[in-house]
């Protein structure tokens, strides 16, 4: 009798799809949609809306509506090219008890907390689960099938199940959208760089926390040293027809 032969491990199945490539600095990149992420992170009221955290803590929103207006074309343009989509939600319980206390770095950065400790009358609203603060902004909910990944710090795959749920789907390249270009959205770029995951900014739809320079080193940093940076056009001309 012929000796079994060795197990290989399980192979994805073939795509049938060819490779696209996507216009980027500092290279384009050949992509494909099957293994292509589209990630939107931390789109809640906290950080896009009037009233939000970002707002309460002095940093400018007022031009978060063509961001949110050039997701929404991302969206629709990784759903019919049968990309996963990924939506990230930052924040803490009620009570702070996953911010940390006085031992943690992010109790003495997170400029929420230290918002709420300059006015206690905003302790419980900021970023705190289930408030208005913490939801996502109306006009960017998860559609069924997407994938909503709750954090408690800036990077999405710090104590998250993210990267278990990219890599059980064949996914290595992260496009990223959202907000703060210079914070959640490079944290995460960074960490994925480290796991081997090609990650590519949308830059017209992402929007920095501070002044307009820390957008242009945030996406200065990501092109020269951790991936690429596009816009919202180019991958929708890519992808409009990756799944014909």
């Amino acid at each position: 009798m012929n000796a079994p032969a060795p197990f290989s491990g399980y192979a994805l199945p073939a795509d049938p799809l060819p490779a696209r490539t996507l216009p980027a600095r500092p290279e384009a990149l050949s992509l494909k949609a099957s293994e292509t992420a589209l990630v939107v992170v931390d789109m809640q009221n906290a950080y896009a809306s009037v009233g939000g955290y970002l707002d309460l803590a002095g940093f400018d929103v007022s031009n978060t509506g063509p961001v949110i207006a050039n997701i929404r074309k991302a969206l629709v343009t990784a759903r019919a090219a049968g990309m996963p989509v990924v939506f990230f939600q930052n924040g803490w319980d009620a009570e702070y008890m996953e911010a940390g206390g006085p031992g943690s770095p992010n109790w003495h950065k997170s400029n929420a907390l230290k918002t709420m400790r300059q006015r206690p009358e905003l302790h419980g609203t900021l970023l705190a689960k289930g408030g208005w603060d913490y939801q996502l902004v109306d006009e960017l909910q998860p559609l069924p099938g997407d994938l909503l990944v709750p954090k408690t710090r800036y990077s999405g795959f710090f104590n998250t199940p993210f990267d278990s749920l990219m890599r059980s789907r064949g996914i290595r390249n992260l496009v990223f959208t959202g907000i703060a270009t210079n914070v959640c959205v490079e944290s995460t770029l960074r960490d994925g760089f480290f796991l081997e995951y090609f990650g590519v900014v949308l830059a017209d739809a992402t929007h920095q926390a501070g002044p307009a320079f820390a957008q242009q080193a945030a996406l200065f940093n990501i092109e020269t040293f951790f991936g690429w940076v596009s816009s919202v056009e180019d991958f929708c001309t890519t992808f409009a027809t990756a799944s014909a």
